[in-house]
């Protein structure tokens, strides 16, 4: 009888224990390991002023709403956003089209860098200080042209596009001086980065520059330009990121902001015409 009273006390102890270990100590919860709700997750993305640091800023509170925090690194020339993408320095960037990302990458073999969607057009034009209309474009006249390949390439294209001169057949977006097969007025080509063009209008007889570089020397394309492409130019200015991160959420969040009606109101609003939505 003693021996059975000393097993179902021990027994009955058993289950006292058993049923006090979640006030002993609290159970571990399933969501420990996720991030505290409420946390914010950063997003460098790196761009050049005008438009891109400008458009960027209309998505801000878009991504905050996501608990994203929309960080915009600005640069000021074409080369550094791709190394600094590279070297995870940025998430993501946003300056460039995707011609001049291809051709950055086959000089760059070591970059794995994809496009990760488009979201405007910036029609590259022809301005001058000194002729009011191409058909004033005296014999012999300098025209200044970005230096770098994809945008000289495209620059000449423009050129021809206008009439003024003729490239070989099969240039393409990488065409160069050296490829003008016909060129009726003796046109000279001054070849300079392209962020320095519009400082050479005082200099020359006209000048092909990018629009970014044109709105920072406050040219306006559609009403200043001589000549400039149409909606149709299939130079798209894209997001770029870093191979495998296309579908990161971050980054679809960043491209279905920028793809917005807010992002498409504020390029027709701010721009007007000058800079034409992609989506």
């Amino acid at each position: 009888m003693k021996k059975l009273f000393l097993l179902l006390t021990a027994f009955l102890m058993t289950l006292a224990l058993a049923g006090c270990g979640d006030s002993g100590k609290p159970a571990a919860s399933s969501d420990s390991a996720a991030p505290a709700a409420g946390a914010k997750t950063t997003l460098k993305v790196g761009a050049t002023p005008v438009p891109h640091a400008e458009i960027l800023e209309i998505v801000k509170p878009l991504l905050a709403k996501q608990n994203i925090d929309l960080q915009i690194v600005e640069f000021s020339d074409y080369v550094q956003p791709n190394l600094a993408l590279n070297d995870k320095e940025l998430d993501a960037n946003f300056f460039q089209h995707e011609p001049y990302l291809d051709n950055f990458i086959s000089e760059h073999k070591e970059l794995k860098l994809k496009n990760a969607g488009g979201v405007h057009i910036e029609p590259m034009g022809i301005y001058s200080k000194k002729i009011k209309e191409l058909t004033a474009l005296p014999d012999g006249a300098s025209i200044a042209i970005p230096n770098d390949p994809t945008n000289g390439g495209r620059s000449l294209l423009l050129l021809e596009k206008a009439g003024l001169l003729k490239l070989r057949e099969g240039a393409g977006v990488k065409a160069t001086v050296q490829d003008i097969a016909d060129n009726p007025k003796n046109l000279k080509f001054q070849e300079v980065e392209a962020a320095q063009v519009p400082r050479t209008l005082d200099d020359v007889d006209a000048a092909v520059i990018n629009t970014n570089f044109a709105m920072q020397v406050n040219l306006v394309p559609t009403k200043d330009a001589l000549f400039m492409e149409d909606k149709t130019s299939p130079y798209v200015n894209i997001v770029a990121v870093r191979e495998g991160d296309e579908k990161r959420p971050e980054i679809e969040a960043l491209m279905k902001a920028l793809t917005s009606k807010e992002v498409k109101d504020f390029i027709d609003s701010k721009y007007k015409g000058a800079i034409v939505p992609a989506f």
